[in-house]
């Protein structure tokens, strides 16, 4: 046989038995030893008298050098609740031209606010008008920007504090031809009706 072949093939082993060597030996937490003679860099003759690697990872600082990590504060059991939010939306709405919309009157933490939810598959970019209608002529109005993609997108108008139950308010959507004199191609409603089969 030849020998460079067998020293070849004994350092192969070698080298893949040391992930199989840590595992059994375990981790070598923070470079301390467990009064056994040290982790597996000691074992191995990589490890300085003090604790420490010699061949540290380039830019990656000591243990000496890390410290405990930083504690971002008390920890909270389990995920916050979320306030409750009570809507009430119209049927959605599509047109031919390839506009999908369901508009909502949503309720909240003392708040109202109006909200379109929206596809637009025509192909080109719209406007959109959503208005929300409260008590005694209270009117907030927002115009949003549909973009040409057939992603699904939401237009909201900012939330006001509410002025009377949530009935009371309505909510209309609005989507047009920017450069065709605004040409209306769907209205849908909080209040709309539902289409009728046919």
């Amino acid at each position: 046989m030849n020998l460079r072949l067998i020293g070849i093939s004994a350092g192969v082993l070698i080298i893949l038995s040391l992930p199989l060597a840590g595992a059994i030996a375990g981790p070598d937490f923070a470079g301390q030893d467990d009064g056994k003679g040290g982790g597996l860099l000691s074992s191995l003759g990589l490890a300085d008298p003090a604790g420490g690697s010699r061949t540290p990872a380039p830019g990656a600082p000591s243990a000496r050098q890390a410290g405990p990590p930083p504690q971002a504060g008390p920890r909270q059991p389990g995920p916050s609740e979320q306030p409750r939010t009570d809507s009430r939306c119209g049927p959605e709405l599509s047109s031919p031209q390839g506009v999908e919309a369901q508009t909502c009157i949503l309720a909240g933490e003392g708040r109202t606010w109006g909200r379109s939810y929206y596809r637009n598959t025509s192909g080109r970019a719209l406007d959109a008008v959503l208005t929300v209608m409260g008590p005694a002529g209270r009117t907030v109005q927002i115009r949003c920007a549909v973009g040409a993609g057939d992603e699904p997108g939401l237009c909201e108008t900012p939330r006001e504090d509410s002025a009377g139950a949530p009935d009371a308010y309505s909510a209309v959507a609005e989507f047009a031809v920017p450069d065709d004199e605004g040409r209306l191609l769907l209205r849908s409603g909080s209040n709309s009706p539902a289409p009728a089969d046919g």
